[in-house]
């Protein structure tokens, strides 16, 4: 009867066993998340196809990623210049170091090409990655141009860039050794790095792009944007839908800015502000 016993208990224990493993394998094939694939959509040209192409048939070595990747996003660094003062060279060069050419995961899977971090106020989407210590909390966004948007807004809202829009626009020396002194980067060569992209792939050029110029593209009525597959639209995405917001005690102009991503210079700007005094109640345009 013992004998029985043991046999009868141990098969019992291999059955759980291989269930349990069973159920291992169906847990984590449910993890794997469908890839998006990205559609750019009627982005007016500013020549970066000729200056790809003049490159590459000058120095036939040069990374082809990179080169996609200007040909790609030249137009959104350009537009969001004339809407920033950002210089499209060093934002242009910024997503192609922060993002990998658009290639790492941060990139790839949550459309953050500036590896920009959540920080405080943050409402959107997040994901963690080990970046300076272990699971940073990374923004995510629902396509690459709420990346470049984000971006503009992240250097024009805080005031330790502020120096950086005193500068020239066609100064990217200034500005790549201005990001590094803000603390944009940790990384001692980060300055280094942004000059030897732009100096390598003549990024410069863009800078040099007149507003006026970039209008002259055939698209109808439509607006120059990127898209991405279709996902769900976030909370912060939908809070910035907002037309006016109402002022309440303890709001300041660089609070309200910071929540509503954007800059304190545009909500005075918009609002005909003349100083940051504020009342509660008092309606603030947003857009």
């Amino acid at each position: 009867m013992k004998l029985q016993s043991y046999i009868v208990l141990a098969f019992l224990s291999f059955f759980i066993v291989s269930c349990g493993a069973k159920k291992n394998v169906v847990k984590s094939s449910k993890r794997k998340r469908a890839k998006q694939t990205e559609v750019v959509r009627k982005l007016p040209s500013v020549k970066q196809k000729e200056h790809v192409k003049k490159l590459a048939k000058k120095s036939p070595n040069l990374n082809k990623y990179t080169l996609t990747y200007i040909k790609k996003y030249a137009p959104l660094a350009v537009l969001k210049m004339h809407e920033f003062k950002i210089p499209a060279s060093i934002t242009l060069a910024q997503g192609i170091l922060e993002s990998g050419n658009g290639r790492s995961n941060l990139a790839s899977k949550s459309n953050n090409h500036f590896g920009i971090k959540c920080h405080r106020g943050w409402t959107g989407e997040r994901v963690y990655h080990d970046d300076d210590k272990k699971d940073d909390c990374f923004r995510k966004y629902d396509y690459v141009e709420h990346s470049y948007n984000d971006h503009s807004k992240f250097l024009t809202g805080r005031k330790r860039y502020a120096f950086l829009f005193k500068l020239r626009k066609t100064d990217y020396k200034g500005w790549a050794k201005g990001l590094k002194k803000a603390g944009y980067a940790t990384d001692k060569k980060y300055p280094k790095k942004l000059i030897k992209i732009i100096q390598t792939y003549q990024l410069f050029a863009f800078d040099k792009v007149r507003k006026k110029d970039i209008k002259r593209y055939k698209s109808g009525k439509r607006k120059p944007v990127v898209v991405v597959a279709k996902t769900k639209v976030s909370a912060n995405t939908k809070k910035n839908l907002r037309k006016l917001y109402t002022v309440k005690k303890g709001d300041t102009l660089y609070s309200i800015a910071r929540k509503n991503n954007i800059s304190v210079g545009d909500l005075k700007k918009i609002n005909m502000l003349k100083n940051n005094t504020l009342s509660i109640g008092q309606k603030l345009k947003l857009k």
